[in-house]
């Protein structure tokens, strides 16, 4: 019978979610997932100097917005919250599987001192980089047990080889060897008794069963000394997926300076969680049909991690755009409202029918914040120019506009119903009257109501919102924009 499979995010609280780690996070949920198994969330918060105030807080709302739910943890309240690794090393677990490694000699104590670290630091390809030399690998026994009884402080080592080589597999770029003289001995517990994060993440890994890691492809260098823990250990290496780098259309590294991206930058600019997660899971991955859209339960049934590609994914902004406005095209339109609303309000403060507004805007915008330059004249009428009642395609001069307005004025102030389909009866029978095509009198109405060449609406849709009286303030200042 084949394992279960279990696979973790293991994020560091640093701050807002990057898309490359909620992808990661989407990624392993999706694995573990399509298979039955089960999701695992364990906060990295070893590295106490990188630690942000409210960044524990993020990880779990963007976890839950996303809808990445976790299978188990320690929670005092039976529930699943997370594995912190500060808690595990507060129990000791780190530094008792750090000496089983010195005592099978793939560790050792090292106290060198920072000026002597210095010292050993040489500049390869412009970088300056320190490689360490064994120097404490070679202490005796005694010096180690007399240097910790005086408790001079020191770190624990990887004790790596200095020559042959180390080949991994990863699913995605298959075989990679590297040299093990490119391998440094890595610190495997700090100074202040912290595990680094590259040795908690092994231990962990190996103690909650996690058989599939999943992490983007900057630690694809990492992996040899990993599996050296693994086989020092004589722990079963787990099955790792690399992915592939996320860029912005220029081809360089998704940066915070790009202004979309985290997650919640994406949320602040009127994106749907789950338009967000369906495109950061096309970020390297793509089903075999091309499809595009998708629930979160769809994929979970379509991901085959094998069709990740290794070739960098491009972040394509316009795309995402155009995926909201599919969403929010097909939605709901109560769910479309509740999401709307408060854009509308910021824009609109008069007593208007809201949603009557939104059913407008709703299959025209992308995302919500795209809503204030739809619907903006509603407030108040805007400065325009009359050139806009000439429509090559209508037929309409500014003259003939003026015409049509002066004759409509009457039997719009006469009008006491302005409702969108007894005005329409009023435009339609005018036009039958004159032998004019409907929109040779349907323009010079929209423009004199709205001030704008695009609306959301037609001319009596945008009159019945407005009501009797502000419509023909409108109609009134048209007709005399136009006499000036």
């Amino acid at each position: 019978m084949d394992k279960k499979i279990r696979t973790r995010f293991a994020p560091s609280p640093t701050g807002r979610m990057h898309v490359g780690n909620l992808r990661t996070a989407l990624y392993a949920y999706l694995i573990a997932k399509h298979e039955g198994g089960d999701f695992l969330l364990r906060i990295e918060d070893t590295d106490q100097e990188r630690f942000v105030e409210g960044a524990l807080e993020i990880i779990y709302r963007t976890l839950k917005k996303a809808g990445l739910t976790h299978d188990e943890g320690p929670d005092k309240d039976g529930g699943c919250g997370p594995y912190v690794q500060s808690e595990r090393q507060a129990a000791g677990i780190y530094l008792e599987y750090a000496k089983k490694l010195i005592d099978r000699g793939e560790a050792y104590y090292c106290f060198c001192d920072k000026e002597r670290l210095e010292s050993l630091k040489q500049e390869v390809a412009g970088k300056e980089i320190m490689v360490y030399d064994k120097h404490c690998l070679h202490l005796t026994k005694e010096e180690v047990e007399e240097k910790l009884a005086a408790g001079v402080p020191y770190v624990i080592r990887q004790n790596n080889p200095t020559e042959g080589t180390t080949t991994f597999e990863d699913e995605i770029y298959g075989d990679i060897t590297v040299d093990n003289a490119e391998l440094d001995d890595m610190i495997l517990i700090k100074s202040d008794g912290y595990p680094t994060y590259n040795f908690a993440n092994v231990v962990d890994d190996h103690l909650m069963g996690i058989t599939h890691v999943v992490r983007g492809n900057e630690y694809l260098s990492s992996s040899p000394k990993y599996n050296r823990l693994y086989d020092a250990f004589g722990w079963e290496v787990p099955v790792y997926v690399h992915c592939p780098l996320i860029t912005d259309e220029e081809h360089h590294k998704l940066s915070k300076r790009s202004g979309h991206s985290s997650f919640e930058d994406l949320l602040d600019q009127g994106f749907l969680p789950e338009v967000i997660v369906n495109f950061v899971a096309l970020l390297g991955w793509s089903p075999e049909d091309n499809r595009e859209i998708f629930t979160l339960e769809e994929l979970v049934d379509a991901f085959d991690y094998h069709h990740i590609s290794k070739s960098p994914a491009v972040f394509d902004y316009t795309k995402l755009k155009w995926m909201n406005g599919e969403y929010l095209k097909s939605m709901e339109f109560d769910r479309f409202y509740s999401l709307a609303e408060p854009y509308l309000k910021e824009v609109i403060t008069k007593d208007l029918d809201l949603r009557k507004i939104a059913s407008m805007v709703k299959t025209r915008i992308e995302v919500f914040p795209d809503i204030a330059e739809h619907v903006d004249f509603f407030q108040e009428l805007p400065e325009y120019d009359t050139a806009m009642y000439a429509h090559k395609k209508m037929k309409t001069t500014k003259e003939t506009s003026l015409a049509v307005l002066k004759d409509l004025l009457p039997l719009l102030e006469a009008q006491e119903d302005y409702s969108n389909d007894a005005l329409y009866g009023v435009l339609q029978g005018y036009a039958a009257e004159k032998g004019y095509k409907n929109g040779y009198v349907l323009w010079p109405v929209r423009t004199a109501v709205s001030g704008r060449q695009m609306t959301p609406a037609g001319a009596t849709e945008i009159m019945e919102v407005l009501g009797r009286e502000e419509s023909l303030i409108r109609i009134k200042k048209g007709i005399e924009l136009l006499e000036a």
